[in-house]
This record gives C-alpha cells, sequence and structure tokens, in this order.
C-alpha cells in the first residue's frame, strides 16, 4: 500500500520548520549560543518572526527541537505499545527505541549532537531541557496509569526517572564519541547497555576504598 504524500501546504511548513532548526544549529555551532540573534536568525532563513513563533517558543526551543522531537514520538508511541505484562521500564526502553527508529533519518544523527553538545555549553538551554523533561516525565506518567494497570505509588515515577537517567548516560557519551557521521545504531546500543545496567545501580554497595600500602 502506498501512503500518500502530506499536502503541499504541509510539506512547505515542515521544509521551513527543517530550515530554522539546521541554519540555528549551525550558527549557534559556530558563533555561540549568545552569539547569534533572533533577528539574525530569521534573516537567515528569509522568515519573520511572526512565522518563527508558529514553530518555536525561542531560540532554545529552536536548538533542542531534535532530541525534543524523538521525546514527543516517544509520547506518542507510548500511546499505543500493547501491555504484555514485560517490567515497565523495559517496555518503556522498547518504546523509546521504537521512537528513535521513528525520527532517526539520515540527517537526524547529526543534528541531535550538535544539540546535546550545545545544550551542555548554555546554561539557558540546559534550563529548557530539565523544564521540557520534567512535562514530559509528567505526561508518560499519566498515560502510563490511564493505560496500564499500575499501582498508585512512586515506582511509576521513578521508572520513568530511570529511564531518562538511562538516555543521559548514554546520548551524552555517544555525543562525547561520536564519529563522522555519529551513528543511531551506536546510540540506540548504549542506550540498551544503560537501562541494562539499572538494576547493578541500585544493588551497588558503597564499599570504602583499600587502603594503598
Amino acid at each position: 500500500m502506498t501512503v500518500a504524500p502530506p499536502p503541499l501546504r504541509e510539506r512547505k511548513k515542515l521544509r521551513t520548520r527543517q530550515a530554522l532548526i539546521d541554519t540555528a544549529l549551525d550558527l549557534f555551532t559556530s558563533r555561540g549560543f549568545s552569539g547569534v540573534t533572533l533577528d539574525e536568525l530569521c534573516e537567515e532563513v528569509e522568515v519573520s518572526k511572526r512565522t518563527f513563533f508558529r514553530y518555536f517558543a525561542g531560540k532554545e526551543d529552536v536548538a533542542m527541537a531534535p532530541l525534543h522531537d524523538m521525546w514527543r514520538a516517544f509520547l506518542e508511541e507510548l500511546e499505543t505499545v500493547p501491555a504484555d505484562g514485560r517490567p515497565l521500564v523495559e517496555l518503556m526502553e522498547a518504546t523509546l527505541l521504537a521512537a528513535l527508529e521513528r525520527v532517526a533519518d539520515e540527517a537526524w544523527a547529526g543534528r541531535a549532537v550538535l544539540s546535546y553538545r550545545l545544550s551542555q555549553e548554555t546554561s539557558s538551554m540546559d534550563a529548557h531541557n530539565l523544564h521540557f523533561c520534567e512535562s514530559t516525565l509528567g505526561t508518560v506518567v499519566e498515560v502510563l496509569h490511564r493505560r496500564l494497570d499500575l499501582p498508585d505509588d512512586p515506582r511509576t515515577r521513578l521508572a520513568g526517572d530511570m529511564l531518562v537517567a538511562a538516555w543521559r548516560v548514554a546520548a551524552g557519551g555517544w555525543a562525547a564519541t561520536a564519529g563522522d557521521p555519529p551513528s543511531v545504531p551506536d546510540l540506540a546500543a548504549r542506550f540498551h547497555e544503560a537501562v541494562a545496567a539499572l538494576p547493578g545501580s541500585l544493588t551497588l554497595t558503597a564499599s570504602p576504598r583499600p587502603q594503598q600500602p
């Protein structure tokens, strides 16, 4: 079955949005986040600020778009993933990997690396990302409780927090060592390894360091 392409108007909107993301990441990386004004970004893409605000809330929002798009896809996937009795963290891991596969076209990895690195260098981007993360986790918990038979205690939220922690460990290592071009399968593998390490982290003992002779 052949899927019809989106209408012309929708394709133009998607191209404009992507041009804003790509231009922003290029300018912010080369000149620094604070070294580029919103007026300069809009002028480079040849759109008005009014048009910009149809797509993004501000500079932080456009800079984080590649990674935030993946989390929005995760929320959409979470609405339909079948509950099959496996541990909740495993279900969410599989759902996030499905979302990653859905958004990660050939160019996404390069954009995501630039976005992550900028967030580590820019305090306003980091704060924006933390706010997005907290809001997303709240939605995750709401979706899970609405769709699944889960207890009304902290475990659902803690499972979500652990998933995000594993993602941050994986994404941080990936962004720091990503090749050219960066590999989405490498990111997925790092995330899987980080999730697999979660149970061991809960039982890791705090033993004193041996005394040196």
